[in-house]
């Protein structure tokens, strides 16, 4: 099938706290669409804040895939998970011929839906987890480095369970983690960024923080921890659950939530950044301009005519 017969889908993508989320629904709303959330802590019940999931009066009427599918007590959600169930989710939002708008700031999982990216089956080894798990994070960190560069340089250094995981597909496939051939493309895709000057991003991620923990992050953290999920398992979700959870543990002070975090997920902000900038079919807008709304309408309004 020649690309320009293939289905037609929106992605909408770009760095965390630049209003990814109210587009969608936006876009979603004009165009008749749905959206499948793109995000590796949002599939998770009962993380909400921490992962910024859009609330019931934030959708706006409008259905959402791909949230609360998972329990976070095994954290074993993966890609290859994701990509399956979210091409059953886009197949069925095209078979009652609405626009499928996949949104979200995982890079690697929104290209293996866009991309047709295919992933080895590498099996969880039990032995080599249990050696590497001794070592600290920062030597995991360095023989990821090593092997794998470009996985290295879009990975949470900090975040043992994926760098584990990382280097397990290593050994166990003898090639690099993201060195997964692109496939056949089942969709035509239409790519919306959101980015902005780093000085306003980081004063929406600050007061974003603020309400989070206004409205109860840190008892969203304690209350996961109740219902059975560990200390290290939330610690390797990272960000939010990271800091909390060291709180909780009387690790770092209150105040050391916020400090430790901002620096956190300035990072976090810049890998997304680079991952995306790597695709050149990106159309990017800035969401603090007042004519950007009605821009990515338009983009999107000449893209679904196309050849329609």
């Amino acid at each position: 099938m020649s690309k320009e017969k293939l289905p037609k889908i929106l992605a909408i993508v770009g760095p965390t706290a630049t209003g990814k989320s109210d587009l969608a629904v936006f876009l979603a709303k004009k165009f008749n669409g749905e959206i499948v959330s793109a995000d590796s802590r949002q599939v998770y019940k009962g993380m909400d804040l921490g992962s910024g999931k859009v609330s019931k009066k934030e959708m706006q009427g409008i259905k959402h895939y791909m949230l609360d599918v998972a329990n976070p007590k095994s954290a074993s959600y993966n890609v290859s998970k994701f990509k399956k169930a979210s091409e059953k989710a886009i197949s069925n939002i095209l078979k009652a011929k609405k626009l499928p708008i996949l949104c979200g700031g995982t890079g690697f999982w929104i290209d293996a839906v866009c991309k047709n990216q295919s992933f080895s089956e590498i099996a969880p080894n039990k032995e080599l987890r249990d050696k590497l798990s001794k070592q600290s994070a920062e030597k995991l960190f360095l023989m990821l480095l090593k092997l794998d560069p470009q996985r290295a340089k879009n990975i949470d250094a900090k975040n043992k369970r994926r760098v584990i995981r990382a280097l397990e597909i290593i050994k166990g496939s003898n090639k690099t983690a993201f060195r997964n051939l692109d496939g056949t493309p089942k969709y035509q895709v239409l790519y919306i960024g959101l980015d902005m000057d780093t000085t306003k991003l980081l004063k929406k991620i600050s007061k974003r923080l603020d309400i989070r923990l206004k409205k109860g992050m840190i008892a969203e953290v304690k209350r996961l921890h109740q219902n059975g999920v560990s200390w290290k398992t939330l610690e390797n979700f990272g960000l939010e659950y990271r800091f909390v959870s060291l709180f909780l543990q009387g690790k770092i002070s209150k105040e050391q939530i916020r400090t430790d975090l901002l620096t956190a997920v300035k990072k976090y902000a810049k890998r997304q950044r680079t991952w995306f900038k790597r695709n050149k079919e990106i159309f990017w807008f800035d969401p603090n301009k007042k004519s950007s709304l009605q821009k990515t309408a338009l983009q999107t309004k000449n893209y679904l005519k196309e050849a329609a």
